[in-house]
C-alpha cells in the first residue's frame, strides 16, 4: 500500500507541476518579454483562465500526503515552515495580480499588479526548485550536533540560509549554492514551459520571438543540467546507485533528455503542441528522475544518527491506507472529470475569451 500511495501522490504532484508550471512560466515571460498592452493582456489570460483549476492538483496532493504519510507531512511542514509560508504568500500575490490587473484602467494600477504577477511567478518557480534541491540534498533530521539529537528523529529545523551558504555544513539552510542551482534550473525550465504554452494557446505578437528565447534557454538548461549532475556527486556521492541497481529506472532520465533535445528543434516544429509536449517531458523526466534516485527514501538524513524518512517509516497504518483507497479513487475520478471539462471548455486559442474585464 505504501508504494501505491507513493506513486499516486507522485503522479498528482507531477501533474500539478506540469499544469501550474506553465502558469509560473507565463508569469516569467510576462515579466520580461511582454511589452505591448495587447500582448500583456492575452499572455495574462493564458495563465488567468487556468490557474485556479491547476492548483486543485496541489491541494489534492497535499491532502493525500497528509493521509498516507503523516510523519513526513508533520516533519516537512515543521522544518520547511518559513519557506512554505513564503510560497503561500507568493501564490496569493500571483493570483490577485491576475485578478486585479484589469479592474481599473489606470496605468500605475496595471503596472503594479503586472509586476506582482511576474515577480511572484518567478519566485515561485525558484522556490519550488529550491524545495526539490533540499529534498535531494537532505536535511539534518533530529538536529544532530556532536552526535546528539536536539529534536525527535524525524524533526528538523532549517534557517532560510546559513552563514557558510554551503550544503555540506552541519546545519544547512534552505538556500545554499546547491539548492540555488536547482532553483535556477526550475526557473529556466518553467520559463520554457510557459513560453511553449503561450505559443500553443495564443496569437501573441511575440510568439516568433519566444521560439528564439526557448532555443537560447534550452542551451542554458543543458549547461545547468550537466553542472548540477556533477555537483550532485559532491553532495551525495551515491546519488546514481539506484540507476545502477535498477537499470530500468534509466527510463526517467531518458524522458528528460528527449524533451530537452526536442526543444532544440523549436523553430522547425510544424505544430505548436510538439513544443509543449517536449517541455512537459522535461518537467516529468526531471521530477521522476529525482524521485527514482532517492526511492524508497523521500527525505534523506544528512547525519548517521537518525535514519532517513522513507515511504515505510512515515506511512499511516495499512488499515488507514486501505480504507483511503476507495475514497481516494472517487476523489481522483472527480478531479479528472473536472480537469477534462475545464480543458474542453477552454480548448483552442484563448485570445478572444473574456477574462478579468469586469
Amino acid at each position: 500500500m505504501e508504494i501505491y500511495w507513493y506513486l499516486i501522490i507522485a503522479v498528482v504532484l507531477a501533474i500539478f507541476f506540469v499544469l501550474d508550471g506553465y502558469d509560473f512560466g507565463v508569469g516569467i515571460i510576462h515579466l520580461f518579454f511582454a511589452k505591448k498592452e495587447k500582448d500583456k493582456l492575452v499572455i495574462a489570460k493564458a495563465a488567468g483562465l487556468f490557474w485556479d483549476s491547476n492548483e486543485v492538483w496541489l491541494v489534492a496532493g497535499g491532502g493525500m500526503l497528509f493521509m498516507a504519510f503523516p510523519t513526513l507531512y508533520a516533519s516537512a511542514f515543521s522544518g520547511f515552515y518559513l519557506p512554505l509560508i513564503m510560497i503561500l504568500w507568493l501564490i496569493i500575490f500571483r493570483a490577485i495580480g491576475l485578478e486585479f490587473r484589469s479592474q481599473f484602467n489606470y496605468n500605475i494600477w496595471t503596472i503594479f499588479w503586472d509586476k506582482a504577477f511576474g515577480v511572484s511567478s518567478l519566485l515561485l518557480a525558484l522556490f519550488f526548485g529550491v524545495a526539490l534541491g533540499n529534498v535531494v540534498r537532505g536535511v539534518n533530521l533530529g538536529g544532530v550536533e556532536n552526535g546528539i539529537s536536539a529534536f525527535e528523529p524525524h524533526f528538523f529545523f532549517l534557517p532560510l540560509w546559513d552563514s557558510s551558504f554551503s550544503p555540506l555544513t552541519i546545519h544547512p539552510g534552505v538556500l545554499d549554492w546547491f539548492t540555488i542551482v536547482i532553483g535556477l534550473i526550475s526557473v529556466v525550465t518553467l520559463a520554457i514551459h510557459g513560453a511553449t504554452w503561450i505559443i500553443l494557446k495564443t496569437n501573441s505578437s511575440i510568439n516568433n520571438k519566444l521560439k528564439s528565447v526557448i532555443f537560447k534557454l534550452t542551451i542554458v538548461l543543458l549547461i545547468l543540467t550537466i553542472f548540477s549532475l556533477s555537483i550532485w556527486q559532491i553532495i551525495r556521492p551515491n546519488s546514481f546507485a539506484n540507476f545502477i541497481d535498477k537499470p530500468y529506472l534509466i527510463l526517467f532520465p531518458i524522458i528528460y533528455f528527449v524533451g530537452l533535445f526536442g526543444l532544440f528543434f523549436i523553430k522547425k516544429l510544424k505544430k505548436d503542441i510538439y513544443a509543449f509536449t517536449f517541455s512537459t517531458l522535461v518537467i516529468l523526466g526531471g521530477i521522476t528522475s529525482s524521485l527514482a534516485s532517492l526511492f524508497p527514501v523521500i527525505l534523506p538524513s544528512t547525519n548517521n544518527i537518525n535514519k532517513s524518512l522513507t515511504i515505510y517509516n512515515t506511512a499511516a497504518s495499512n488499515y488507514g491506507l486501505s480504507v483511503a483507497v476507495g475514497w481516494g479513487t472517487i476523489g481522483l475520478i472527480l478531479l479528472v472529470v473536472y480537469f477534462i471539462v475545464q480543458k474542453r471548455i477552454l480548448t483552442g486559442k484563448i485570445d478572444d475569451m473574456d477574462y478579468g474585464n469586469h
